[in-house]
């Protein structure tokens, strides 16, 4: 399990579009999962333990965005044949159990990955109303642990200063986790 950090953000790139199926049984668009004011991309997975450390974190981050005008997404695009807990029925589990107020799609040719550039899970993209880039950075402090009650929100402030005023704060750190697991060709 290769661990990675993201790259700094590329401010004002725009959020490519997709049409994924979610756990849901619905086809999902960017323009659907998109909120008034922004966006956040989220791709994360069920097997990765980065991931695991903070599920109920990005569950309530997501419930306060959606709150301010932020749509919020997770994309699974690991190879569900190399790591079976990341198959579509173990999505739709773990979508129920945690209770994901966002879509959960399943990017299965892994193209909205390459795309977006995703390298990571957990690996975060937040977009203003314009749909461009102006976060790439972490959720929080959180590592293969969760990072202890009262740790700054970086995500969430992160996307209320883009929500609020359509940028992006200038100094941002680094999500951190494991690789994308690429199908081999």
């Amino acid at each position: 399990m290769a661990s990675l950090e993201t790259p700094v953000c590329d401010f004002g790139r725009p959020a490519p579009d997709f049409a994924l199926p979610g756990t849901d049984g619905k086809v999902w668009t960017r323009d659907a999962c998109a909120g008034e004011r922004g966006l956040l991309v989220m791709f994360i997975c069920n097997h990765c333990p980065y991931v695991k450390a903070v599920r109920e974190r990005i569950v309530r981050d997501a419930r306060d965005l959606i709150a301010i005008g932020i749509g919020c997404v997770a994309v699974m695009s690991n190879d569900p044949h190399d790591y079976p807990e990341d198959s579509f029925e173990n999505m739709q589990r773990v979508a129920e159990e945690f209770r994901f107020p966002f879509p959960y799609l399943l990017d299965e040719t892994q193209a909205v990955a390459k795309a977006y550039g995703a390298v990571c899970t957990p690996d975060f993209f937040g977009y203003n109303s314009a749909l461009e880039l102006h976060y790439r950075g972490r959720l929080d402090a959180s590592r293969k642990e969760t990072a202890p009650d009262g740790a700054q929100r970086d995500l969430f402030e992160a996307m209320q200063q883009v929500a609020l005023s359509g940028t992006g704060p200038e100094r941002q750190i680094p999500s951190i986790g494991c690789s994308i697991k690429w199908k081999s060709d």
